[in-house]
């Protein structure tokens, strides 16, 4: 029977809010007030056929790309679901990440997609192995997908690895797609898109996680020119056209997105000083430290993940995501850069519940 549903984004709307929220997975919302734009120059209707120019190229300015390779979508998810549904067809092979982010799967499966796996390990801070994945490969395999920074723990891919994919999708006919939606929390040498590495890399990412303006739904596809027309046809299926405040919007976004980003950056360097100094205090819990993202994924070293979160939760009224949504059910995902004060509140409450179980 095919996978029609998320598990992850059912319990992500319905079970992961708590007065103490470490269930996030995105930044704090950046207020419309703070946004340099007049609310009177919106307008609610206006010309949009398969693509808005503006926004366009402002995503193609942000990422060095031509316009033609932009392809505007509903979100990150949707720019996934886009994306594989333009490059497989039922039955083709598609090697993903384990951990994953459950969305990609559901995705790919969804798609009627043959998938197989290629291992992360935390041993070696959840790195890419080309290796791994050249162990992985077969005639069938279409498409290669990675997350960078990886979703759920942070780890960020560096160029020469991801070329070395790109080198062995190329080798049989396969591309790579790679979900670069938390890149831009790497807020120091920023890595330039891996779309630059070769014409076998197609790129997914937004303005949700790591910008605070999640309810704009301002996503993108980078793609060659001929694949993102092909990409934009499908959209036909989805959705005739986006709402055309949410591009006013967004346009305005991309000529103010350092101002933007910036915010978000004060917030998240408190909450990882916080972070770093209770995992140091904490023998109960452990986890591949980075210095950048806006999740940190977490081993529970004894007992059962799913329980603690549950007692967690009603006892000390604050949520962290299960690891069993990532294939990882002894670890759990803390998100960072909502509010300083309520995330330490939230450590300290995780704290008490380890001791109390």
């Amino acid at each position: 029977m095919t996978h029609k549903h998320s598990d992850y984004i059912h319990w992500s709307k319905t079970q992961s809010r708590a007065r103490f929220n470490l269930a996030t997975s995105g930044v704090a919302p950046f207020p419309l007030r703070e946004l340099p734009v007049h609310l009177e120059t919106l307008e609610i209707n206006g010309y949009d056929d398969y693509g808005h120019p503006p926004l366009q190229k402002a995503i193609a300015a942000h990422h060095g790309v031509d316009p033609d390779c932009v392809v505007e979508s509903a979100g990150t998810s949707m720019a996934n679901h886009l994306a594989m549904a333009a490059i497989i067809e039922p039955g083709d092979e598609v090697l993903i990440e384990h951990p994953a982010y459950g969305p990609i799967l559901d995705v790919a499966r969804y798609l009627h997609a043959d998938v197989k796996r290629f291992q992360r390990t935390e041993e070696t801070g959840w790195a890419v192995d080309p290796k791994a994945v050249r162990d992985c490969i077969a005639p069938r395999t279409r498409l290669i997908v990675i997350t960078n920074l990886h979703n759920p723990t942070s780890a960020l891919t560096p160029d020469w690895v991801l070329r070395e994919i790109g080198d062995i999708a190329s080798s049989i006919g396969a591309l790579v797609l790679v979900d670069e939606v938390y890149l831009d929390a790497v807020y120091q040498r920023t890595p330039r898109t891996s779309f630059h590495l070769g014409s076998g890399f197609v790129v997914t990412s937004s303005l949700t996680k790591v910008y605070g303006v999640s309810g704009l739904r301002c996503g993108w596809i980078l793609a060659r020119p001929e694949l993102a027309w092909k990409m934009r046809r499908l959209n036909d299926l989805y959705s005739g056209t986006p709402v055309y405040p949410g591009l006013l919007l967004a346009v305005a976004v991309f000529k103010h997105l350092n101002r933007v980003r910036e915010r978000a950056r004060r917030i998240l360097d408190a909450d990882r000083e916080l972070l770093r100094n209770f995992l140091e205090r904490q023998a109960g819990l452990s986890a591949v430290w980075t210095d950048w993202g806006t999740t940190s994924f977490v081993k529970l070293e004894d007992g059962n993940a799913d329980d603690f979160l549950e007692h967690l939760r009603t006892e000390f009224e604050t949520s962290a995501v299960p690891g069993r949504y990532f294939e990882m059910p002894d670890h759990f995902r803390i998100g960072m850069g909502v509010d300083t004060e309520m995330f330490g509140e939230g450590l300290d409450r995780i704290g008490r519940a380890l001791t109390s179980r």
